[in-house]
């Protein structure tokens, strides 16, 4: 049996995987900073690790660039990104009408984003869902590497909410994470980027199947 925590009235949702499906943005943003570096990459299934992790962290993990390397690729990133890729983008069908849920019953909702917060709003704002957030925060456009752990701090202190009325809601291992570092329960949903098993070994508190079973999650509290 699912037992739920009942306090939580402040809800901060991951972007990428978890409101939106990103997936043609940016592996073709990815494959247009790798090849600025001569490789060439024909299947773009297999760029679908960067979804969710800070993009420099990504560079180096999966391709072992230095820290410059890492910065100039993130650059490069940006030029296709900023023009194409941040509209090249979906939002999961049953989302929508979610938000509205959440919204009618008081919530306080949040987006907490490894993304830069200048492509967040303008994702929100273009796909219509800004209306439903107090606050929309990501990471910095000038090169600052924050981690997600840092994001979900900063929209804690600055809205002072509480930890134990919080909730995390994202697809990655790195959402886990960075709401733990904070002291907040992590719910998780698997139908965007990553697996049962890395969200178990992370120590999800909740594991959701789909919009479906997130939407219930709430209406059941």
């Amino acid at each position: 049996m699912l037992v739920v925590n009942l306090n939580y009235r402040n809800i901060l949702f991951d972007l990428d995987g978890t409101l939106t499906d990103p997936k043609e943005g940016i592996t073709n943003s990815v494959a247009h900073a790798l090849k600025h570096f001569g490789i060439e990459t024909a299947d773009h299934d297999a760029l679908c690790a960067f979804i969710g992790p800070p993009l420099i962290y990504s560079f180096n993990k999966y391709y072992g660039f230095d820290q410059e390397q890492c910065l100039e690729a993130v650059e490069v990133y940006r030029e296709y990104f900023s023009v194409h890729g941040k509209f090249e983008n979906s939002v999961y069908d049953g989302i929508i009408p979610m938000l509205n849920i959440l919204a009618e019953r008081g919530y306080r909702l949040f987006i907490a984003t490894s993304k830069p917060q200048k492509f967040a709003l303008e994702i929100a704002e273009h796909f219509g869902f800004e209306k439903y957030f107090e606050a929309i925060r990501g990471i910095p456009m000038n090169g600052e590497n924050m981690t997600k752990g840092q994001v979900i701090g900063a929209v804690l202190r600055e809205f002072s909410l509480e930890a134990k009325n919080t909730l995390m809601v994202g697809d990655r291992s790195y959402d886990v994470c960075g709401a733990k570092e904070n002291g907040l329960d992590c719910a998780c949903v698997l139908y965007g980027y990553g697996s049962e098993a890395e969200l178990k070994d992370a120590g999800a508190d909740y594991i959701i199947k789909d919009i479906h079973g997130l939407t219930n999650f709430f209406e059941d509290r």
